[in-house]
């Protein structure tokens, strides 16, 4: 499981007129089940994803993010092991 930080870099003027295509490539990654979660970073600061599936994969997604394409954010990956999880989240265990 990857948590993706999409932190906005000098570009980020341009955001605004690329949101939508950003926005379209969100919901394909939540549609495909790639990405679980997803939300902005407070206050301002950019996004966030949990996400699952092969770390190559994730890479090669998020490189086709209009605002990575275009310097508006700048993509950190990080993996986690979860161990521990409310039992509403079990299923992110398995």
């Amino acid at each position: 499981m990857f948590i993706v930080f999409l932190r906005f870099s000098n570009n980020k003027a341009a955001a605004k007129t690329l949101m939508q295509a950003h926005n379209a490539w969100l919901q394909q990654g939540i549609a495909s089940g790639l990405f679980l979660l997803a939300g902005s970073i407070q206050p301002n600061q950019g996004g966030c994803l949990l996400a699952g599936g092969d770390e190559g994969d994730l890479q090669a997604y998020i490189k086709q993010d209009p605002f990575v394409v275009n310097d508006v954010v700048t993509a950190e990956l990080v993996e986690i092991s979860p161990a521990v999880a409310n039992e509403k989240l079990q299923f992110l265990l398995a």
